[in-house]
């Protein structure tokens, strides 16, 4: 069997944790991709760690570009994250003949249809389960175990940091900042944590879903993004009175005007499995005409999980790489030129339900101006909840959820209100899902 080698960029947390599972696994690994799998070269700024990782069992640089040169290298894998070294490395080692396996979500939200592209000129297999969703094989479900359904739509929490937040927030009554705090301290929060907590990570993921589950070009700049930063700890509390939890969701669905591609806060029914994934894990919920909703659970970072995901990868660059490319199974799961720009639609005209929340003056006739205004805009009320004011305060909190609307029309409604004389400060708004259906 001829070996695969592979030059290794990055010997990070994802990068060691690949170098041991391919060492640890490697008879089991050969014999799944009938070659053996061998990382012959590693680059790495900090070849001090490159030697304690590998142990001197591999030649070491700390010249990427010597890696994706080398001739003698079959598949380059590309750990180093972000997207400008990276995106010069990954379409020089495609130009070269290499095939490629990355583990980057942003590199490939912001930057596939051009790496694809170069690949399919070159006839190179790029590969990049381990982009969305750490070790959960969301992508090979997508792309061939649900190829005979029309993907409906995707939702998933695939943040673990902000999973963790809003977990804690809840089971502790914490503040946002507080539990930022505590996940920084555990390592599950960046020092910069603005991709996370601000959605960001999040909606390079659901890009990456949406371009395989519908069949259409990556056009990450017209995706929707909001994060958790200005949820309060309250809100969280009302919701679960109220029957539900809420996740920070990335939701891509297909309808007649185009795709909806948004990343918010989101209220959940708690009897939903997806409501109750908790801590740092991830969970991916897909409904397909044929099969209905499947969720797909598991860890969606750590160095492990994620080298399973990336190894997966090797595994099937190895299994593919002599087959005819026609025969391969294509990047986004559709043949180049099945791909559809679909148009995304603007948040304004995605239909949802909504939580407000709004403090307002204790006196007679506030809720009865405030019904008038959602019913003037054709907004109808599901259920109402009323807290009373606290001690020596003349405000109180008044939660609304209302049925399934046009976000435009919640934008006037939510302007109007805040003209009233008797509301203080900003309606909090939260949008729904049911994902049951």
């Amino acid at each position: 069997m001829k070996q695969i080698n592979v030059g290794l960029l990055g010997i990070g947390t994802v990068g060691g944790g690949t170098f041991n599972v391919l060492m640890r696994n490697q008879q089991e690994i050969a014999g799944r991709a009938g070659h053996p799998i061998v990382i012959t070269r590693v680059a790495d700024r900090n070849l001090e760690l490159a030697r304690q990782v590998t142990a001197g069992q591999v030649t070491l640089t700390d010249d990427a570009f010597s890696v994706v040169n080398d001739p003698d290298i079959d598949v380059v894998v590309e750990l180093i994250g972000g997207y400008g070294i990276a995106k010069e490395l990954v379409l020089t080692a495609i130009r070269n003949g290499k095939h490629v396996v990355t583990a980057n979500k942003a590199l490939i939200a912001l930057h596939g249809n051009e790496i694809f592209a170069a690949a399919r000129e070159q006839g190179v297999i790029v590969a990049f389960e381990a982009a969305v969703a750490g070790g959960i094989p969301i992508i090979k479900a997508l792309r061939e175990g649900l190829a005979a359904n029309r993907i409906e739509w995707i939702a998933g929490i695939i943040n673990g940091t902000t999973n963790f937040i809003l977990t804690e927030m809840r089971e502790k009554g914490l503040a946002f900042a507080d539990v930022l705090g505590e996940a920084q301290r555990l390592g599950y929060a960046e020092a910069d944590p603005t991709f996370d907590v601000e959605g960001i990570d999040a909606a390079h993921k659901l890009m990456i879903l949406a371009a395989i589950g519908f069949g259409m070009p990556m056009k990450f700049d017209q995706a929707y993004t909001e994060g958790i930063t200005r949820l309060e700890s309250k809100d969280i509390r009302y919701a679960e009175e109220l029957g539900y939890r809420v996740k920070l969701l990335g939701i891509t669905k297909r309808c007649e005007a185009g795709v909806e591609l948004r990343v918010h806060p989101t209220l959940i029914p708690e009897k939903r499995l997806v409501a109750n994934v908790n801590g740092a894990m991830n969970a991916v919920l897909v409904k397909g005409d044929a099969v209905g909703p499947t969720l797909y659970y598991g860890a969606g970072a750590g160095a492990e999980p994620t080298a399973s995901a990336v190894i997966a990868d090797l595994v099937d660059v190895a299994r593919m790489m002599t087959t005819e490319v026609a025969a391969r199974v294509p990047y986004l799961g559709f043949q180049s030129g099945q791909i559809v720009d679909l148009a995304v639609l603007s948040i304004s005209e995605i239909s949802s339900a909504y939580y407000l929340r709004l403090r307002v003056s204790d006196k007679p006739g506030v809720l009865a101006e405030v019904t008038r205004i959602l019913g003037d805009r054709a907004i109808s009320i599901d259920a109402m909840m009323q807290k009373e004011p606290a001690e020596g305060e003349d405000q109180a909190d008044i939660v609304i959820l209302t049925h399934t609307t046009v976000e435009k029309n919640m934008d006037m409604a939510i302007a109007a209100i805040e003209a009233l004389s008797a509301i203080e400060g900003k309606v909090t708004r939260i949008r729904m899902e049911e994902l049951g259906r």
